[in-house]
This record gives structure tokens, C-alpha cells and sequence, in this order.
């Protein structure tokens, strides 16, 4: 299994941040990695971060500080 997130505009439209595409070997891994950058991709353009398990969306969360 391979963890990755997929970023995107609030009008749902890809986006590509600066940092690029990571991918993790778990789900802890990827959720460790947003908590320490979401601040960047959302500076980069990104509103909303969403975790896939291969090509299975798990959950999808934004990147507002609301």
C-alpha cells in the first residue's frame, strides 16, 4: 500500500504545490508529514488536502485556519 495526498482548490481543481508529491509507507506517516507543512501548501495555493490508500480516498480535510 502506498500512502499520498492529492491537493486541491476549493472549486475542487488540482493543485501542484512547490513541495511536490510524497508519498508514505502508512497512513501516520502521511498524517505526520501534513501536520508539519500544511501551513506551506496552503501558502501554495492549496484548500483542501486529501489522503488516498493507493486509489481509495480515505478522508479529505482543508488547510483554513478556521
Amino acid at each position: 500500500m502506498v500512502w499520498t495526498w492529492r491537493y486541491e482548490k476549493a472549486d475542487g481543481s488540482a493543485v501542484t504545490p512547490g513541495a511536490g508529491q510524497e508519498e508514505f509507507a502508512g497512513q501516520g506517516d502521511a498524517e505526520t508529514w501534513i501536520g508539519e507543512t500544511w501551513k506551506q501548501l496552503a501558502e501554495d495555493g492549496v484548500d483542501t488536502a486529501v489522503l488516498l490508500e493507493d486509489d481509495r480516498v480515505v478522508y479529505s480535510m482543508s488547510l483554513g485556519e478556521e
